[in-house]
């Protein structure tokens, strides 16, 4: 077994280690939720933290890490005496981004629950886990349905698995440790209320502290025992710390005075329902007891507040996290003045921080981690033919020729019609177009490839029924063979890669139509973080097309490059096409079984060379005879209407939707379902 990192040599990254020593005090807190870059040590911090965790006393030969105080009278392998039992290390359990149900949760082998009608169930990481640390790497990657089974069973403290009249529960409690990095996509904000913890971390722009964290990164690599054994005495330490805490704990007075300061602190900051408060009640009785203190005060609501609520604000995913520390600072103080401001915030500060690290080899310090114009528009929107020259206005000239305006913010968001891509895809799960997935309402069965996972019992009866006598059936038990075995095909939804090729041309960029124009794309990413897609954004303008944002999950980094895009000059429609089709070719490549929906925004004009409207038709022509689904977004505006973007639709082969029609609750639009065979003009 490799010899991890040690918890007190990594440098700096305060908040990240407090969250983390506050779980293995207190881990009712509700686990940890980290956020940043890559490279800055959150994985290493994880690791690290497991070797500080207490010993465990478990039921000797319990595969469920039973207490052999108090054993679980429900467990699979008991029941169990209450009597001494054996110690252990606290786990430190890894679910990878790519487990299957069955992995997290356990497995029931079906063969002989049918044919013996015993419940021989195989545990899961849930099982392994409890009394131990959960690690969940780039849960922001993890599909939802393992998401919601994840944390029901931490809420719980159980796990459940229910399949074919087969029934198994087991404790489930263990500390869940999460990381992500946000340019990878978010969390749903609901999955991030479960959630009790939240840090921010980055690399540290100081040249004295990346030096130490390289220097202590090496040494640790080429002696990774001699660097461990160097800091043994500070990792003791910490550990006896722990396990301090962990006793003071239960003597901890949380008075009511405090109590009316978290209160009013989750009020004035509007988040939504009670768990912010239990959440912080939790976290400042046990900022508490890591310093030592058997009352909490109020540096120690301040710091529960920094760690519990940034992530509880959150409305929309395009809003980042975060605390106004004025306001919280403001809310405490109205709180205490409302009890008479007697309020002492003690003599340690926030809860006595990050321990020190002491005189260890070296000093305290992030963490290795293995690593324009305000007017008026260019041209009349109603009045530019389509081979008419753009030539936009604004502050200075347009890289490609013609003017060019400051970026205009989008209007509000709204609610979208729902488009989707037609057929049965088999692409990552989501909430999009219809797919064959593994959950979803069961369409027929087939024979399994590889391991069964879920089980078409009538298919399977019906197959091994004819063989019962000749297999020399006697009991009452039916005998099942591996070729009887029957996989149940569901039908649910599918994420797909939503590319955006938006029109920054001049004949868009009359500020108010423009508004619009961003306030309906920023609908759409809101929709498709919703339904869990991919999103990319391809931009044309001057006399050239661009990939603004490369295909993500980061909806919120399409979101930002949305509203920092200019507007002005020619209208390279074409271009912005054929952009468009190297991106959708080259993510066919990566991801073949993602199926892509491409959206063109634009009033349908084209400039530039001879022809530009014919040459943007064979553009799209080009994606129609490639089966892409499309749909244009239909900008036009003005009493002169030429139709061009429906005719660019047709092209495509897909249809055309007005601004108006895209609102869910407009009365003159339709639900739209994109086809992408072609349509008769």
């Amino acid at each position: 077994m490799s010899t991890p990192y040690p918890f007190t040599a990594i440098v700096g990254q305060d908040d990240l280690r407090l969250g983390l020593l506050l779980n293995a005090v207190s881990p009712a807190v509700g686990g940890v939720l980290v956020r940043g870059e890559k490279g800055t040590a959150k994985s290493t911090a994880v690791r690290a933290l497991a070797a500080l965790m207490p010993e465990v006393a478990v039921v000797a030969g319990c595969r469920f890490s039973c207490d052999p105080g108090a054993p679980d009278p429900a467990c699979p392998d008991g029941p169990h005496d209450a009597g001494a039992g054996v110690s252990r290390a606290a786990r430190t359990v890894e679910l990878p981004v790519g487990a299957s149900e069955d992995r997290l949760v356990g497995a029931l082998d079906i063969e002989r629950a049918l044919s013996e009608g015993v419940k021989a169930f195989e545990p899961g990481l849930l099982a392994d886990a409890h009394r131990g640390i959960l690690y969940v790497d780039e849960v922001n990657l993890l599909h939802d349905h393992l998401v919601d089974l994840l944390l029901d069973a931490s809420a719980m403290g159980a796990s459940y698995v229910e399949r074919e009249g087969v029934s198994v529960r087991h404790a489930a409690r263990f500390l869940l440790v999460g990381t992500m990095n946000p340019e990878e996509g978010e969390l749903r904000p609901q999955l991030l209320d479960r959630f009790g913890l939240t840090v921010e971390v980055a690399a540290s722009r100081e040249t004295d502290l990346r030096v130490e964290v390289v220097r202590r990164r090496l040494a640790y690599d080429d002696d990774p025992a001699g660097f461990a054994a160097r800091w043994a005495d500070e990792e003791t330490a910490l550990r006896e710390r722990i396990v301090a805490a962990r006793a003071l704990l239960p003597r901890v007075v949380l008075g009511d005075g405090v109590l009316r300061q978290i209160a009013a602190t989750c009020a004035a900051f509007e988040v939504d329902g009670m768990r912010a408060d239990i959440v912080m009640a939790r976290t400042a009785t046990a900022l508490a007891a890591w310093a030592g203190r058997e009352e909490v005060v109020a540096d120690d609501v301040r710091q529960a507040a920094l760690l519990a609520l940034p992530h509880r604000r959150r409305r929309n995913p395009f809003d980042a996290p975060g605390l106004d520390e004025d306001k919280l600072d403001e809310a405490l103080q109205d709180a205490a003045d409302e009890r008479g401001g007697d309020d002492d915030p003690g003599p340690d500060g926030p809860g006595g921080g990050v321990p020190p690290q002491g005189d260890g080899p070296e000093s305290d310090g992030g963490g290795p981690d293995g690593g324009g114009a305000d007017d008026g528009s260019t041209d009349d929107p109603g009045a530019d033919g389509p081979g008419r020259e753009d030539t936009g206005s604004g502050d200075a000239p347009a890289p490609g020729g013609g003017g060019e305006q400051r970026p205009v913010r989008a209007g509000e968001p709204f609610r979208t019609k729902t488009l989707n891509v037609p057929g049965l895809g088999e692409g990552a799960a989501g909430r999009r177009s219809k797919a064959r997935t593994e959950h979803g309402r069961t369409t027929g069965s087939r024979r399994p490839e590889g391991a069964l996972t879920k089980l078409h019992l009538a298919a399977t009866v019906q197959a091994a029924a004819p063989h019962q006598r000749a297999r020399g059936r006697s009991g009452r038990g039916l005998v099942v063979r591996r070729d009887d075995l029957r996989q149940a095909t569901r039908e649910g939804r599918e994420g797909n890669l939503v590319l955006f090729v938006v029109d920054a041309s001049g004949s868009m960029a009359a500020r108010q139509r423009m508004s619009a124009v961003k306030g309906a794309v920023m609908s759409l990413l809101l929709d498709a973080y919703q339904r869990r897609d991919k999103v990319g954004l391809v931009t044309f303008r001057g006399k050239e097309a661009g990939v603004a944002l490369p295909p993500t999950s980061s909806v919120d980094a399409a979101a930002a490059r949305l509203e920092s895009l200019p507007t002005g000059g020619r209208t390279p429609l074409a271009a912005g096409l054929l952009k468009a089709h190297d991106v959708l070719r080259v993510e066919r490549m990566r991801d073949p079984s993602r199926r892509a929906l491409l959206v063109v925004v634009t009033d349908g004009r084209a400039t530039g060379g001879v022809d530009p409207v014919a040459l943007a038709g064979r553009a799209g022509r080009l994606h129609a005879s490639e089966g892409t689904a499309s749909v244009v977004v239909d900008c036009e505006s003005g009493f002169v209407r030429l139709g061009l973007a429906a005719q660019l639709a047709r092209d495509l082969g897909g249809s055309a939707v007005t601004l108006d029609e895209l609102r869910a609750d407009s009365i003159a639009g339709l639900v739209k379902d994109i086809t992408a065979a072609g349509r008769a003009a």
